[in-house]
């Protein structure tokens, strides 16, 4: 099955919370059932920005690693 994603995000540059900070931000243009695509670093970003993102009520479709500490995350808003 294919996810068809809406937009993309990299937060590779950033560092916790503002991860987070973008993430949401960027969600919140999109309309519910959309998809977002993240991309972002191993560490503090990969662990607490799923958790956050589903403490909000989305959904974690998907996450990959792409290439060595860093991630691809595929998030469903709510």
């Amino acid at each position: 099955m294919t996810i068809a994603v809406k937009t993309s995000l990299d937060v590779t540059g950033d560092v916790c919370p503002i991860t987070f900070v973008k993430t949401k931000l960027k969600l919140e243009e999109l309309q519910a059932g959309e998809v977002l695509e993240v991309f972002l670093n191993g560490g503090e970003p990969i662990q607490n920005v799923p958790r956050s993102v589903k403490g909000e009520g989305h959904k974690i479709l998907e996450v990959t690693e792409v290439e060595a500490g860093k991630f691809r995350l595929l998030i469903e808003r709510a």
